[in-house]
């Protein structure tokens, strides 16, 4: 079975929300200078709550230039 998901990432904060309804708002965890990240190629990623070690959503973005 596949699940689809939903991840937005900007300086403000992480929006994800699953097919199946439920939503997680995450505040960026700190104020530091944001780091480049430049999505030229693919990579995986995985959002993590940071006081459980939980993995909330993982996923793999096979072609960037897709995206929009």
């Amino acid at each position: 079975a596949a699940q689809k998901a939903f991840v937005e990432v900007s300086e403000e904060g992480t929006e994800a929300a699953a097919a199946t309804g439920a939503a997680v708002r995450v505040g960026a965890s700190r104020r530091a200078k944001p780091k480049l990240f430049r999505a030229d190629r693919p990579f995986t990623f995985l959002i993590e709550d940071v006081r459980t070690g939980l993995i909330l959503f993982m996923g793999r973005v096979s072609d960037p230039r897709q995206g929009d």
